[in-house]
């Protein structure tokens, strides 16, 4: 069973920044797509970013672009989301998400459908 975990989530004043981590439990995490999305209460989750399994490919939402950067340390098992220049709207719960093997699901990596494992999720809080 793989497991996900994600941290780093807090509460921050715009303009900060925030680096979330997920921990994968499983050693074959350096062959998958893997992904970050939120969720804000009363909306659909959305995609924030997703990263190949090289590290060598990543993909942004347009809300997110220039201030997120998403990153993985294989040797570690973990990938990384470092948030800068926070805004309000960036307030939702976090997942980090298991998407393709050696693949990024033919380019639909902003779907959720894309995704088969998914981890609890982290609070991110950003005041004004």
């Amino acid at each position: 069973q793989v497991q996900l975990v994600e941290s780093g989530g807090g509460l921050v004043q715009a303009g900060r920044s925030l680096r979330l981590s997920c921990a994968a439990s499983e050693r074959t995490f350096s062959s998958y797509f893997m992904g970050w999305f939120r969720q804000a209460p009363g909306k659909e989750r959305e995609f924030v970013a997703a990263i190949s399994w090289s590290g060598g490919t990543t993909y942004y939402s347009d809300s997110v672009k220039g201030r997120f950067a998403i990153s993985r340390d294989s040797a570690k098992n973990t990938m990384y989301l470092q948030m800068n220049s926070l805004k309000p709207g960036d307030t939702a719960v976090y997942y980090c998400a298991r998407g393709g093997h050696y693949s990024d699901s033919s380019g639909y990596y902003y779907s959720p459908a894309a995704y088969d494992y998914w981890g609890q999720g982290t609070q991110v809080t950003v005041s004004s």
